[in-house]
């Protein structure tokens, strides 16, 4: 369906917008994909908070143009499939390579983060990347590790004089 000037500024004042407060995005060839796929893959972005578009190649290089993500642009060829990633960095990542374990999404043709364009190879490393609850967790085990070592070696002493005094106490029991 061609769309009109209204609607072709209003798709890029939307992309605009989602890589203006986007952290990482991908460019992925959505060539062959079932609308079925298709439907169960937005409905999963929507879910994880990751901003998922087929724009033409055109508009997307209008889009970028003023974000983080102009570096894009050159690498822009064929049927692209947009996917940003707003809170967490590995979001649209780990969206992309599901799809790709069950064969339904082809190669990613274009991966850029913090403003710069990576190897499409990165994918993997980067959805491998824990989310900010995840991150979170594993800093407060951190840091809840040395806490708890103090809090042993501290009460080791008191612990330790009580088991005399009760040792002290049952051989005088027995004694008497």
């Amino acid at each position: 369906m061609a769309l009109n000037l209204d609607s072709k500024k209003q798709v890029v004042a939307d992309v605009a917008q989602a890589a203006a407060q986007a952290t990482s995005a991908i460019a992925a060839d959505y060539r062959g994909l079932p609308v079925v796929a298709m439907t169960r893959l937005r409905k999963q972005a929507r879910e994880q908070g990751v901003y998922l578009r087929v724009v033409k190649n055109t508009l997307a290089r209008r889009a970028l143009a003023d974000t983080p993500f102009a570096c894009m642009e050159r690498e822009f060829g064929g049927p692209l499939l947009l996917a940003f990633s707003y809170d967490d960095l590995g979001a649209a990542a780990r969206l992309i390579q599901d799809f790709r374990k069950d064969g339904d999404l082809p190669a990613v043709k274009i991966l850029a983060f913090d403003g710069t364009l990576q190897d499409p190879s990165q994918v993997e490393r980067l959805a491998t990347l824990p989310s900010r609850e995840q991150a979170l967790a594993m800093l407060m085990v951190v840091l809840k590790a040395p806490l708890e070592n103090l809090a042993r070696v501290l009460a080791a002493p008191v612990s330790k004089l009580a088991r005399t005094l009760a040792a002290v106490r049952d051989d005088r029991q027995k004694s008497a």
